[in-house]
């Protein structure tokens, strides 16, 4: 599975930007879709997951109201629909596709359970 991200830029403090990550090759295989972002310093962390089948959702809990993670399957495409941006969500935003399904949520809050990245969008929010 190859992914592409693509969306991110420079913005203000309130404002929006909407990322999108385009899955191309073996994307049966993928059970899940994923948005991780590694801020400067500090280590990756997970933002949000969809499930290609149901469209079930999860977010961690520093974007959850804010962030909304969406799917389409007919184009094997994510997005990360990002309001309200702060500069502490100034980060690489990356994609990511797991393989396996794991019932509770919590499984994918862990970089392990992720199979396949792309090359990640950089986000900035200035203040």
């Amino acid at each position: 599975v190859q992914l592409q991200a693509s969306g991110g830029g420079l913005v203000h403090a309130g404002e929006s930007l909407r990322l999108s990550c385009a899955a191309s090759g073996r994307t049966f295989s993928s059970v899940v879709m994923g948005w991780f972002r590694q801020a400067p310093g500090k280590e990756r962390e997970f933002v949000a997951q969809i499930l290609w089948s149901s469209g079930y959702t999860y977010s961690s809990d520093s974007v959850q109201g804010r962030f909304t993670i969406s799917r389409d399957n007919a184009k094997n495409a994510v997005y990360l629909q990002m309001n309200s941006l702060k500069p502490e969500d100034t980060a690489i935003y990356y994609c990511a596709a797991a393989t396996r399904y794991f019932s509770t949520s919590y499984y994918y809050t862990l970089i392990s359970s992720w199979d396949y990245w792309g090359q990640g969008t950089q986000v900035t929010v200035s203040s």
